[in-house]
Order: structure tokens, then C-alpha cells, then sequence
């Protein structure tokens, strides 16, 4: 019997690499291919809970299996990630959806062929670890982002901003050995891949004994082999001239920062517990630039955190215009409980906060749109990553991290390409192929 799976992810690039580890291990118990939900044997949801949005989508998404489920009595529903390991939520997710075979947290994602092994004699498994000190799961990756790869370095956070439910779910901060690292990264030049990305909370604080973020970045870099090296996210208050030193040694590391700077208040960042004022990112930034005049910086950006004023929020516009981000993330605080910003009194009517959000992304989007522009008539490399059927062009993304679209007559998948770019579209290029 072929057996069919389907992952459903949601939130960051940690949680689209763990189902890559989820898909792994459900290939090595049998089921042998992805598949639509109508058609799967077990259907898998990889959760987020670092917004209110996130949490709704899921549980609209996991509400509306109930009828295939009651079709198809055979087919496995399971729950796992951040939401699950929430607070609370396992009681709540119990009592919503009485139908769920496996509720699982985010440490134990390597126990997931255990558990569907039990719900065979079970009628409902749960398995939840408060945190877990081991950093490597022995979860074997099928990777379906190529020629991209993430690499995690580390799990967990201690950083506490009061605004993040990150540190309750995922745990404190726990590091991957430095070999083991270098050693994944090498398997995946031999294997082809031709862009990883470092990924942790804050790679920043990365540490295995003597070895900090500069020196392993510095390692990473040093494998043989073409190939582009990212890395996120970075925090502001860990941020070193060492780094920027490694970054500017080596043409592999792509000169893309993702700093996110949350606020451009450095009260509301007080608030947000940060740990840097506005001076002192800006400071930062200006480093960057100094060394890496080429360099462009990417951010995320919260508006109406609890008692944010009408000219803090204006001192995060105005910090779009002086950090001149390429682009930006940006959300509307989204209270999450046992948070300490979920206690405070002060928040942001929600007109208020829309109208501020709606601002805010507007600034950006100038930003992107003056940035790309500077890009027609240039020639520029992109690394291919897929085939757009609807546009009928490839695509892939230049070393800043635009898109650039373009036709060719040969499959280019995997490899660079240099194109000339004859028309900018926010944050797309579109151009020819040389």
C-alpha cells in the first residue's frame, strides 16, 4: 500500500526546517510521498503561536478536517511545534478538536514515528517535553528546498523580550557542536546545495566552548566549493565588529543583514526588554555600512506595542528613512499569553494601530521600490531556485535577496545565472538571461 502524507507549516524559516525533518521521518516509516490532504494517510501541522493570526489560521485549517476525517477513520490528524507547546493549549486543543490522533511539542519532533507507532494501539497519544537538553535529534532531513539548505546551529532563546512567547515554547538557548555544524555543510556541498542558511533565535550568542558566531561563520565559509552563505536572525545587542569582519573576509557571505530592530523608540525598546536603544542600533547599522559600503539590512518592525504614542510611533517611520532598511517585516503587536507585555496596560485601539501598520508599510515599500529600480540596466547574478508556470519564467535571488525573473531555454534549476535586469517590480527584477 502506498501511503500518502501532507505537512501544513506555519512561521519561520525554523519551523519550514523542521518539517523538512518531519517529512524525513514519516518517509522512513513508510509513507512514501507528499499528497493532497483528501488523499493523505496522515496529515501533519507544524504550528506557530508567535501571533494571534497564526494560532487562528491553524485552527481554522485543523477545524476543517473533521468531515474527512469521520470519511477516512484510518487517517492520522496530528498536531505539533510552537502551539502545542504553549501553555494551556494542549488542554484546549483536546477539547476543540476531540478527532486529533497526536499532539506533539517542539522537542520531540524526533519522536514522531514512536507516536504514530502508539496510535496504532492508542486512541489518542500526547507527548510534551518541557525542554530538552540534547541539540542533536538524529532526524534526517528530506530537504525540498534545493539547491537552498537551512542548517540550524542553535535552539531556544534567553532573551525575553516581553512582546515573545519564543523562550516558553522552544526553551532556553542551547547550542550545536561547532564540528557538527561544519560537517552538515560540507555533506551538503558535496551533495550540490549551493546556498545554506545558518539558523537560530539569535545566532549572535551561538557558542560551543571557545567557538562564537564570528569563528564558526568563519568556518562555514572556508569549506571548498561556490556556494552563498546567509545567516538569521541576528539580535542588535550581540551584533560585533567581529562579525562584520568575518562577513567582509569572505565573498561567499552574502552582504544581507536581517537586524530587527522591533521599535525605533528607544523607550517602547526599553519596554520591549531589547536590551539597545535607537542610538545604539543606529550605531551598528553604521558600522555595517562603513565596512560594507555594498551591504543592504532587512529588519522586522512591531507597531502599537502597550502605550506607544503617536510620535514613537513616528520615531519608528523616521527609523525606516535613517537606517534605509531594503525591507522589513512588519506586524501589529499581537498580545500573547504569559508574556510580560500581555499584563501591561495601555493598548493601542485597534483603528489606531491599522491606520499606524498601513504607514509603516508604505514607508518600506518606498524603500523596496527606490532600491530596485536601482537595478534596471545592471547585470546581476542569481542563483535559480524554481520554475513560475503562470509567468512561464525562472526564478531565483540575487545576493541581496530580490527575486529575479527571467527566461531560458534550458532547465537552470541549481544554478547561478547572470541576467541584466530591464524592469523592477517592488521587490522583483525581471531580466534577461546572459
Amino acid at each position: 500500500m502506498n501511503m500518502k502524507y501532507h505537512i501544513v507549516t506555519y512561521g519561520c524559516q525554523m519551523n519550514l526546517h523542521e518539517s523538512e525533518k518531519i517529512a524525513g521521518i514519516l518517509r522512513s516509516v513508510g509513507y512514501e510521498e507528499e499528497a493532497p490532504p483528501e488523499e493523505a494517510d496522515i496529515i501533519v501541522f507544524n504550528t506557530c503561536c508567535i501571533r494571534e493570526h497564526a494560532e487562528n489560521h491553524a485552527f481554522g485549517n485543523i477545524g476543517a478536517l473533521k468531515k474527512l476525517k469521520k470519511e477516512k477513520p484510518w487517517l492520522i490528524i496530528a498536531v505539533g511545534g510552537c502551539m502545542a507547546q504553549e501553555p494551556g493549549k494542549v488542554q484546549f486543543l483536546k477539547q476543540k478538536f476531540p478527532f486529533l490522533d497526536i499532539i506533539f511539542g517542539t522537542h520531540n519532533i524526533f519522536e514522531l514515528a514512536a507516536l504514530i507507532e502508539r496510535k496504532r494501539r492508542e486512541k489518542r497519544v500526547i507527548s510534551l517535553y518541557e525542554d530538552r537538553g540534547e541539540t542533536e535529534d538524529g532526524a534526517r532531513p528530506f530537504r525540498t528546498s534545493y539547491p537552498n539548505a537551512w542548517v540550524n546551529i542553535t535552539y531556544g532563546c534567553n532573551n525575553f523580550c516581553t512582546y515573545c512567547i519564543v523562550p516558553y515554547v522552544r526553551g532556553r538557548e542551547r547550542s550545536r557542536s561547532a564540528e557538527a555544524i561544519v560537517e552538515e555543510c560540507r555533506a551538503l556541498i558535496r551533495e550540490g546545495y549551493k546556498e545554506i542558511t545558518l539558523l537560530g533565535q539569535n545566532v549572535n550568542s551561538y557558542r560551543d566552548g571557545e567557538v562564537d558566531f564570528p569563528a564558526l561563520l568563519d568556518r562555514v565559509a572556508s569549506i571548498e566549493g561556490k556556494f552563498r552563505l546567509r545567516f538569521m536572525t541576528s539580535h542588535p545587542k550581540d551584533f560585533s565588529a567581529r562579525l562584520v569582519a568575518v562577513m567582509k573576509k569572505h565573498d561567499k557571505i552574502l552582504n544581507l543583514l536581517h537586524l530587527p530592530a522591533q521599535s525605533g523608540s528607544s523607550r517602547i525598546l526599553a519596554l520591549m526588554n531589547r536590551r539597545y536603544t535607537r542610538e545604539e542600533y543606529l550605531q551598528k547599522i553604521a558600522l555595517f555600512r562603513r565596512e560594507i559600503p555594498e551591504g543592504e539590512v532587512t529588519t522586522d518592525l512591531i507597531v502599537a506595542f502597550p502605550t506607544e504614542t503617536d510620535e514613537e510611533f513616528e520615531e519608528t517611520l523616521s527609523l525606516v528613512r535613517e537606517a534605509d532598511f531594503s525591507s522589513a517585516f512588519t506586524f501589529i503587536y499581537s498580545p500573547r499569553t504569559g508574556t510580560a507585555a500581555a499584563k501591561m496596560e495601555g493598548r493601542i485601539p485597534e483603528a489606531v494601530a491599522k491606520a499606524r501598520i498601513a504607514r509603516l508599510i508604505e514607508a518600506v515599500n518606498e524603500n523596496t521600490r527606490r532600491k530596485s529600480e536601482g537595478y534596471v540596466g545592471r547585470e546581476i547574478e542569481v542563483l535559480c531556485e524554481d520554475y513560475d508556470e503562470k509567468r512561464g519564467l525562472y526564478l531565483g535571488r540575487e545576493p541581496l535577496g530580490r527575486m529575479g525573473y527571467f527566461a531560458s531555454e534550458n532547465n537552470c534549476i541549481g544554478e547561478f545565472v547572470r541576467i541584466r535586469v530591464t524592469q523592477a517590480n517592488g521587490v522583483s527584477l525581471y531580466g534577461e538571461k546572459l
